[in-house]
């Protein structure tokens, strides 16, 4: 399990950039009767709408929403301007998708890998996979109640030609001055945004941290997982004296997790 935060906007489809400079025409009419700004949202269109209604389950804010936001951020983070290694939002976690996926921090993202495969393929002709992941995550985030609303970019992410390096995902249990280093190689993203994007926790949930927790056990850092809210940035400073599952080896918390039940806690959160 990495962290989640992900390098994804939601959908405004009246403000989506172009990278290939295209001129803009406003006050288009799309063939399925919208009306955009810009021309080139008209192509999205049949692409929402099968996501919606067959990835995200008539528009929920579910566990597809929230592995697509994981999937984009890993794809997305793996760039690196000091070594130059690294595509970064370029479909590499589909497109190497049997080797990036079993890389430490992106336990479990195969399957959301595996759940767009379908709908990558069968909108090649709009979206990169790259596009596609981000465009997922972005509609996605859409349906979770208090969620902002910012731009998707259409474009600029060909796919992937060469598999990223490992190690470029943060992990839960990196130091601070690891992570915010990690953010700026990245992307030149300051504390204050790094912060700005932890908020994506708030429909998150541990992914492979404790083995012994099945995947049939939700394990949401907070208590309203299916909201957009600021509740994670509480609740993650509470001082638990119980912890779900019964792992011995984590890294940090170790303590705490030594007085662990043999069960989550009744409500997925923490006591």
């Amino acid at each position: 399990m990495a962290f989640t935060a992900g390098f994804t906007a939601l959908l405004a489809l009246s403000v989506i950039g172009l990278s290939n400079g295209a001129a803009v025409k406003s006050g288009v009419t799309c063939a399925t009767g919208q009306t955009v700004q810009n021309e080139a949202c008209c192509a999205l269109f049949p692409v929402l709408d099968d996501i919606q209604e067959n990835l995200f389950d008539g528009g929920e804010c579910g566990e597809e929403v929230h592995e697509s936001l994981r999937l984009s951020f890993h794809d997305a983070i793996t760039i690196s301007r000091s070594s130059g290694l690294g595509g970064g939002a370029d479909g590499s976690m589909l497109i190497f998708s049997d080797i990036e996926p079993n890389f430490h921090a992106n336990l479990g993202v195969d399957e959301i890998v595996e759940a767009q495969r379908p709908f990558i393929n069968a909108h090649n002709a709009t979206l990169s996979p790259g596009d596609f992941m981000q465009f997922a995550a972005a509609v996605g985030v859409s349906n979770c109640p208090g969620a902002p609303q910012l731009n998707f970019r259409l474009g600029g992410r060909p796919p992937a030609t060469v598999l990223p390096p490992d190690m470029l995902v943060p992990e839960p249990f990196d130091s601070v001055q690891k992570i915010l280093a990690r953010f700026d190689d990245a992307g030149g993203f300051t504390p204050a945004e790094v912060v700005a994007l932890l908020a994506s926790h708030t429909i998150a949930a541990a992914d492979h941290v404790d083995p012994t927790l099945t995947v049939l056990v939700r394990t949401p850092f907070d208590s309203t997982p299916e909201i957009f809210d600021s509740q994670v940035f509480i609740e993650v400073q509470m001082r638990g004296v119980l912890f779900p599952g019964c792992a011995t080896k984590v890294k940090s918390n170790q303590a705490l997790l030594e007085k662990c039940i043999p069960k989550p806690l009744a409500n997925g959160s923490r006591s």
